[in-house]
């Protein structure tokens, strides 16, 4: 479980000012030769640091300056008698959204005090505000998130529970303050009836269109999981300052939004199986900053559909900043896919720190997921981690895909997947078991990806299978593993890296009919061929 981490302190949010400051105006601090830039610690990024303000947004594409969503003056403050009306809360919090959206928007107030409740939608024009000390405690049973409403569940559209906070079609909305969102107990009906997220394909009537794919648990059948806050097909969202808790599933998920902020969120969903922190699936114009997540899966999530859906959705996500993010526990740091078929694209992720983290960046797909990742950026990213540093993942398990997950070629096709354009700079990789592992798709290699500025300490160095233009200089690599093992690489350069391996001696293991132009250029020792 992640330790209890404090709301930001307004010492720890100047110095979080500070250092964005002076990575934007090229300060240096003492650092390796190959990594000059300032490179955030754990302590001067996540919740804990949120400033007052949202700085400019800079990106290596278009991007708007987004701002927050601005609300009436009008507040609607909901006492403890109101709230305990009824058996859930959640009425009397309803119809103050309600209320206040009709008569034009304003802000919508829950008080201090633990509250019961079921599924709560977010209406425009409303900031819906938990007070500090105020708890709302989701429950578990299917029918508190009836009627069933318009979701998208693991990249799949159909008609369920939707989320425990929800809206859907609504402009200006806002989850903000100090309160905390916890989800029900792990034996509840909901995850009893859950459809199983490795069993979409059996369940899904895909020939159907989403509004006929109903699953409503009726009879103890089986249900989408919600997620814990949903919005879809929104504009201008922001989620601020609130901490989630035991989800049911995946945690922060805007779906067909555009203009979303969320900024100073905690989210703890450690030991949960899919509890990814947030998912970002098919928006646009997305800022993530200064956030602190603990999940049961991957931590900051880039998504864009799943396979056949996903294809017939066709809706990417780009234009998407990250910054000033703290990864915890989780099983990536920041993660693309592995729903990739709208295209996830014009990603840029700088000053993050992934501590206690298994795989930092991590390139998710799949054969049949389509689609895929082009124009990703990522600087100044700090690493400890209990896996690989930079990991291509395209192929995935067999557990899911079959015989899909082999390296045997397969003709492709609309649902084959790429990786490309990807560029990583100015990075420390504190521990890790390697610095780069990939496993690109024989039919589909990862490429065009250009690594540059990067000292790592890690168990091994760099394992490559199906990969066609790699450049790697600048950097300094320290492990006790002494070999670079290419298989079908192609149009690979290594250059001026220095490799602090045991014995002193480097080597190259290089197989496969396909691997050709692979150069290794003013690195240090020379590399050898393996003997």
């Amino acid at each position: 479980m992640k330790p209890t981490i404090p709301f930001r302190t307004p010492m720890r949010a100047l110095r979080a000012m500070v250092v964005a400051a002076c990575l934007w105006a090229g300060a240096c601090l003492p650092l390796p030769a190959q990594t000059r830039a300032v490179i955030p610690t754990a302590d001067q990024v996540g919740a804990d640091c949120m400033p007052d303000t949202l700085a400019p947004i800079r990106a290596p594409f278009e991007m708007p300056q987004l701002t927050r969503p601005v609300f009436p003056d009008h507040t609607r403050t909901l006492t403890a008698q109101e709230l305990q009306q009824h058996r859930l809360a959640s009425v009397a919090i309803q119809q103050a959204i309600d209320e206040t959206s009709r008569r034009g928007g304003g802000t919508v107030i829950v008080p201090s005090g633990v509250w019961n409740v079921g599924r709560i939608e977010l209406k425009s024009r409303v900031n819906l505000h938990l007070s500090e000390g105020a708890e709302l405690h989701f429950s578990g049973r299917v029918e508190d998130y009836l009627p069933v409403v318009f979701t998208r569940s693991a990249g799949v559209e159909g008609m369920s529970l939707g989320s425990f906070v929800y809206a859907c079609g609504q402009e200006n909305i806002a989850l903000t303050g100090k309160g905390r969102l916890i989800g029900p107990e792990r034996d509840c009906p909901i995850l009893k009836q859950n459809i199983g997220y490795g069993d979409f394909d059996r369940y899904i009537a895909y020939d159907k269109p989403a509004t006929e794919r109903i699953y409503d648990g009726h009879d103890g059948t089986a249900v989408f999981l919600p997620t814990f806050i949903g919005p879809v097909n929104c504009r201008n969202v922001l989620i601020e300052g609130v901490s989630l808790e035991r989800s049911v599933f995946w945690n922060i998920v805007p779906t067909y939004c555009d203009g979303v902020i969320i900024r100073g969120v905690t989210v703890n969903s450690a030991g949960i199986p899919t509890g990814d922190g947030m998912d970002i699936e098919s928006c646009r114009n997305v800022l993530i900053e200064y956030n602190t997540i603990s999940a049961g899966d991957d931590c900051f999530t880039l998504k864009a559909g799943r396979g056949i859906d996903g294809l017939r959705v066709n809706r990417p996500s780009e234009n998407i900043v990250l910054r000033y993010n703290l990864a915890l526990t989780g099983h990536g740091g920041i993660t693309c896919g592995s729903e990739t078929a709208g295209v996830i694209r014009n990603v840029y992720a700088h000053d993050c720190v992934f501590q206690g983290t298994d795989v930092g960046l991590r390139f998710k797909t799949r054969r049949p997921r389509g689609g895929g990742g082009e124009q990703l950026y990522y600087e100044r990213i700090r690493m400890n981690l209990h896996a690989t540093a930079i990991h291509f993942d395209m192929l995935g398990s067999s557990q899911y895909v079959g015989s899909l997950a082999g390296r045997a070629w397969v003709e492709p096709d609309r649902f084959t997947p790429f990786y490309r354009q990807v560029r990583i700079s100015d990075v420390v990789v504190e521990d890790a078991t390697h610095f780069l592992k990939v496993s690109g798709i024989p039919e589909s290699p990862a490429t065009d990806v250009r690594i540059s500025r990067a000292t790592s300490n890690s168990g091994q160095l760099i394992r490559i299978h199906d990969m066609d233009g790699l450049v790697l200089e600048d950097a300094e690599l320290t492990s006790p593993d002494n070999t670079v093992e290419i298989s079908d690489g192609r149009n690979l350069r290594f250059e001026r890296v220095s490799f602090k391996v045991d014995g002193g001696r480097v080597y190259r293991q290089i197989d496969g009919k396909l691997s050709s132009h692979i150069d290794f250029v003013d690195c240090t020792p020379e590399v050898e061929v393996k003997p």
